[in-house]
């Protein structure tokens, strides 16, 4: 009797977990195995940094944007991750209907509803090294940067532990196209616990104890004129980086 319960549970989370899955894939896309080697479409433009040579986010070290307004330094935070945000903004101009006009698809409420599963995915895939699960998510040279820093870590014998405890704001901040070329800034602020200890556990950047407020600005891409239904992460900045 235990042993059929036992199944019937496994079976249960299983249905959650799969429908959870197909719901990202139905904002941002899914690969089906048999595409060519994807391409970014920003290759040669994708740098957003003045003077910078890479458009990827040194997330281990992201500065604490209001360290003062994020609950002190108690863990105690007001919202988990698995909730909502608080708030949430869609940009309502004309990028919004240049996008919907290339693609009819497009619903901007719909597509934050996405990006936030794709944030928490994405940090916490950077944060466990998981670059499988990074993979279908990033343009080519996001991924790039994102892989070289988790080898980094690696053969530094650091490990990265990264809890995103709420979200305060979604906002769509731009859309536009770049001839077929949509794209969708987002910028999120979120509550985080960052952490990066040595081989022997020893802390060396970030505190266990500490809340930070993060603000991340991300763009994420999509060739309208394309079959791949795939939006993927092609900037990713802070508001320091402006």
């Amino acid at each position: 009797m235990g042993d059929s319960f036992q199944f019937i549970d496994i079976i249960f989370f299983a249905m959650i977990a799969a429908f959870l899955v197909l719901r990202l894939r139905s904002v941002l896309g899914k690969r089906t195995g048999n595409e060519k080697p994807r391409r970014t479409p920003f290759d040669g433009q994708t740098n957003q940094r003045q003077g910078g040579d890479d458009n990827v986010i040194d997330l281990p070290g992201r500065r604490d944007t209001d360290s003062e307004d994020a609950e002190g330094d108690s863990r105690a935070a007001d919202q988990p991750s698995s909730a909502w945000s608080r708030r949430t903004s869609v940009a309502s101009d004309a990028g919004v209907e240049a996008i919907r006009a290339a693609d009819p698809q497009f619903d901007p409420e719909v597509f934050l509803g996405g990006a936030r599963a794709a944030f928490e995915m994405i940090v916490e895939a950077f944060a466990k090294g998981d670059k499988a699960a990074l993979r279908p998510l990033l343009a080519d040279e996001v991924y790039d940067g994102f892989a070289g820093a988790i080898d980094e870590r690696e053969s530094a014998g650091e490990a990265m532990e990264t809890e995103v405890l709420g979200f305060k704001t979604i906002t769509i901040a731009e859309c536009r196209m770049d001839d077929r070329i949509a794209k969708v800034t987002v910028q999120y602020e979120t509550d985080q616990v960052n952490v990066v200890r040595d081989g022997e556990g020893a802390v060396v950047d970030g505190d266990p104890d500490h809340i930070a407020r993060v603000t991340d600005i991300w763009t994420f891409a999509r060739d309208t004129a394309s079959r791949d239904p795939n939006w993927a992460l092609v900037a990713t900045r802070t508001p320091d980086d402006d």
